[in-house]
């Protein structure tokens, strides 16, 4: 398995990771509880974010730029809802 691969899952899996943190935090029925996932949710998150930025630094997780008519026309469909 090569390094990109092998990023690209560790980023998926932290997304999984994040995703359930995220909900026992809401869900959560005890302040200890819910400082206990919140404080989880935020290793996680700086993991995801450290993963994130090393295969964007290699090149390998690309973004593309919203074209400005896209944001235009979803901000006037809200606007007028």
């Amino acid at each position: 398995m090569e390094d990109r691969d092998l990023m690209e899952e560790q980023l998926l899996v932290i997304k999984g990771v994040c995703d359930l943190y995220l909900h026992g935090t809401l869900e959560s029925t005890t302040a200890e509880v819910h400082t206990a996932f919140k404080n989880a949710l935020n290793e996680s998150l700086d993991i995801q974010n450290k993963i994130y930025n090393l295969m964007a630094e290699k090149g390998w997780y690309k973004t593309e730029n919203a074209e400005a008519q896209k944001i235009a026309s979803v901000k006037q469909k809200f606007a007028n809802s």
